[in-house]
């Protein structure tokens, strides 16, 4: 697999690298416990400054999710119906990503258990989530 060439903030490096191995990171407030995603140099629940990375379990449960049908830009025409989604990890932080292998968006509802998988994309791997088995 090549390597995630890296070119964002300097924060969000271990995400990127995490994302290359196939790990899914996000950090945990060494002050609070709060537990979040996207990397940010401050915990978002009460602004500590030191945390650790953690590694995540791979288990979701689907908060929400939309169906694009018309793309919302020129750009995305060839990629139309996509879906968009709102996932909560076990661990607690909540990412936006992808809902992949749904042949039956009407058995898809809040609270559906997931699991983590991965895409890739020019090169790079996503983490995407599907309906746990």
């Amino acid at each position: 697999m090549n390597a995630v060439s890296f070119e964002g903030a300097e924060i969000e490096r271990f995400y990127w690298e995490g994302l290359s191995e196939k790990e899914l990171r996000f950090q945990h407030c060494l002050a609070c416990g709060h537990r979040w995603l996207p990397p940010s140099e401050e915990c978002p629940s009460c602004l500590g400054s030191e945390w650790e990375i953690q590694k995540a379990s791979g288990v979701a449960r689907l908060i929400s999710w939309v169906i694009y049908h018309v793309p919302p830009h020129p750009d995305f025409t060839d990629l139309v119906p996509y879906n968009v989604a709102l996932v909560e990890l076990d661990e607690g932080p909540r990412t936006i990503t992808n809902l992949t292998g749904v042949d039956d968006w009407e058995s898809i509802a809040p609270e559906k258990k997931l699991e983590l998988t991965w895409e890739t994309y020019e090169e790079t791997p996503l983490a995407r989530f599907r309906v746990a088995r």
